[in-house]
């Protein structure tokens, strides 16, 4: 229970710093528009490809071919 916590209070805080330098650097002005776009997009593209795959492991999982087996 305490371990499930702290993998939660550590996954908030790197959320949180990670969401602070996306904001630093989507707000910098140093940086040009397509190298930011390109960045964006990227990363967009990083975040739907983890959904499908964690959607996918959920689906197969949901789907138990061992229903005979005990555990």
């Amino acid at each position: 229970m305490l371990q499930n916590i702290a993998f939660t209070l550590i996954g908030l805080g790197v959320l949180a710093l990670i969401g602070w330098m996306v904001k630093g650097f989507f707000t910098a002005v140093d940086i040009p528009l397509l190298i930011r776009i390109a960045v964006g997009a990227i990363g967009v593209g990083g975040l739907i490809l983890v959904a499908i795959a964690i959607k996918d492991r959920l689906k197969k999982s949901e789907r138990d071919d061992f229903k005979e087996v005990d555990k």
